[in-house]
């Protein structure tokens, strides 16, 4: 079994009242378990956000590669704004 270490904690009224609706509403066994399960959301969003960030690094490492390198094409300004104009237009609801 797992070590147990008790913590304290102080939170806003309302998450409080969150939690003790959530045990008192038998969805869970004990305001203990709301915290654990909550910890353990937080940890696989944590680690989700660094996987992306670390993906993000691999991407700029390999565009600074690719500049370093000369692998690199001229662009129209003019012709990216238009571009993104008409993928926003496109996505806004009709009127």
């Amino acid at each position: 079994m797992a070590e147990i270490e008790r913590l304290t904690i102080t939170l806003p009224s309302e998450m409080a009242a969150a939690i003790k609706s959530a045990v008192e509403g038998g969805d869970y066994a004990s305001t203990s378990e709301v915290v654990r399960e909550a910890v353990r959301d937080w940890k696989l969003k944590r680690a989700l956000r660094l996987q992306e960030l670390e993906a993000l690094k691999a991407d700029i490492d390999k565009g600074l590669a690719d500049v370093a390198a000369g692998r690199v094409k001229k662009f129209d300004t003019a012709r990216i704004i238009q571009r993104g104009r008409k993928l926003l237009a496109d996505r806004s609801p009709s009127t």
